[in-house]
């Protein structure tokens, strides 16, 4: 092997790590000279800065050595495992991290000692006889390190790395990156979008709110909208991006909480956003015209609209039952009863779905309505109160107000079956079916648990940690995890098994198409691109 060859192969050798869960690493038998790298380490990307970082990177016998904490190790894809009697464990898995630079106000020296642990080492199961190795595991400042060598970066791990004289050594692993969108700091404090190329935020100056778009890889940023944000009687500068049919759309809040109005506006192709509709509304456009769902804020029957395509508000016509209260849910507390406005209403094949209700009668309310839009014939489709309904995969699920159980049904309400052993959650509830299997959340001790409803057998809890926040991304489920738990977010696959776990918690998410936004606790927007 030639000198330069042989330089290349043990420079480039670097491996990572994790601090011991629950306590230090043991006392080593037999203390080694360590140093610094004197050549810049790049780890996917992240150049590491290793003079004042925690736990740097290490140089012993010409091989770089990884740091093995928690979150160096998942960066880069391995998952750790330490107890007494089998010492450590480490395992390729589907696990990534954004990048901790364990960041320091002291410098650290350039030579130190480092200790060669005797303790057992196993790695993707197979035990590792340490003290006999040539490169061993080295133990320093209370953190397992590893040597990346060929054996076990390219064998083992599958990562890449390159060697270079002038730029140092860059390693990079294949499991999803999490990477940071470079966001104005302020994109931080209102929603954040991603659509068709462009990330799209919000910036508040004063009284005035401006939307903005960056396209992706881009530093230019365009002007898309500006507002006047209403603060009195309670409102604030919140506005909310989302997709509707596949279109940018967002919406805020205008005057007071009785004579205000929300605003809805879509975002054109050229990238400025135009005002579609304003009041208390939902609406679906729809071949034959918008449909308008009134809910202004003393609810009333015969609210519902259709306006042809191409005329104005005043070219409507009633469609439905005119005694009927149309996309508003009766909640009852107490001794008393209200109404609030339901987002639940959905029309396939010029039939709308939506929540009916009687006023004069009270065994009549909360039921799954469908309506004609071509004869107007109107028929009840369930008949008990229901809490929510969709319609998926042309089916309708519906959650009974009476035992908070998930049902379905044909669209036309006939073959109906119960779905689940234990009720929805009423906080933050979610289901959806993929591929033919059910998924939903149910209420539990410290929030809600992901489950996932079997046919013939008792229900099954898929997730050990609470949830947030779900969301279906194509063929997949996205779970935002509650805080405290070890990881921040888990992609699970269309059978409900883990796809990728991603650690560090985060404040929110958002789902577009093949990526996942993610509000840091850092106050910085993160993504995951998924393939």
């Amino acid at each position: 092997m030639t000198k330069k060859l042989k330089h290349f192969c043990m420079l480039g050798l670097i491996f990572l790590g994790l601090i011991l869960p629950g306590q230090a690493a043991p006392a080593a038998d037999q203390i080694v000279n360590v140093a610094l790298p004197e050549f810049t380490v790049k780890l996917n990307g992240q150049t590491v800065d290793n003079q004042y970082r925690r736990y740097p990177m290490l140089v012993y016998k010409d091989i770089t050595y990884f740091p093995m904490t928690w979150y160096d190790c998942r960066l880069l894809g391995l998952e750790t495992e330490w107890t007494q009697a089998g010492g450590l464990r480490i395992f390729r898995n589907r696990v990534t991290s954004a990048y901790d630079s364990y960041q320091t106000d002291k410098k650290n020296n350039v030579r130190y000692q480092a200790g060669i642990p005797s303790y057992p080492i196993t790695v993707n199961g197979t035990n590792l006889d340490n003290t006999g190795e040539e490169y061993p595991f080295l133990s320093f400042n209370n953190i397992t390190y590893f040597p990346l060598t060929w054996r076990f970066a390219h064998d083992e791990f599958g990562w890449d790395y390159k060697w270079n004289g002038e730029t140092g050594l860059s390693v990079s692993s294949r499991n999803p990156q999490v990477e940071t969108v470079e966001l104005p700091s302020y994109a931080w404090e209102n929603d954040v979008a991603y659509h068709e190329g462009y990330y799209y935020f919000v910036e508040t100056v004063g009284n005035i709110n401006k939307v903005y778009r960056k396209q992706e890889n881009k530093t230019t940023q365009e002007l898309v909208y500006t507002y006047e944000v209403s603060t009195f009687y309670g409102f604030n500068n919140r506005l909310t991006f989302e997709l509707r049919d596949g279109q940018l759309w967002f919406f805020y809040h205008m005057g007071g909480a009785v004579m205000g109005s929300d605003v809805y506006c879509r975002v054109n192709t050229d990238g400025q956003a135009t005002i579609e509709q304003s009041g208390y509304l939902d609406f679906i456009y729809t071949p034959l015209g918008t449909l308008r769902i009134n809910q202004f804020e003393a609810p009333y029957g015969n609210n519902l609209l259709l306006i042809p395509v191409g005329q104005e508000y005043e070219a409507g016509k009633s469609v439905g039952d005119p005694g009927l209260l149309y996309g508003w849910r009766r909640v009852v507390t107490g001794t008393s009863h209200g109404y609030t406005p339901s987002r639940t209403t959905t029309v396939v094949d010029n039939y709308i779905y939506v929540l009916a209700s009687s006023p004069q009668e009270e065994n009549n309310v909360n039921r799954v309505c469908r309506i004609d839009m071509n004869t107007n014939e109107t028929i009840n489709l369930t008949e008990s109160s229901v809490r929510d309904f969709k319609i998926i995969n042309h089916k309708l699920y519906y959650v009974k107000e009476s035992d908070g159980l998930l049902y379905s049904a044909k669209p036309d309400g006939t073959e109906k079956q119960r779905i689940s052993d234990q009720a929805v959650a009423k906080e933050q509830g979610w289901y959806d079916e993929i591929d033919g299997l059910v998924f939903y959340t149910r209420e539990s001790e410290g929030g809600n648990r992901l489950f996932l409803a079997l046919p013939e057998k008792e229900d099954e809890q898929i997730l050990p940690e609470a949830v947030l926040k779900v969301a279906r991304m194509k063929e997949k489920i996205v779970c935002q995890l509650a805080s405290g738990e070890d990881y921040g977010l888990k992609v699970l696959d269309k059978e409900g098994d883990l796809f990728l776990a991603v650690a560090k918690e985060v404040s929110d998410i958002k789902v577009y198409r093949d990526r996942i936004l993610m509000k840091a606790a850092d106050k910085s927007i993160k993504e995951i691109k998924i393939r």
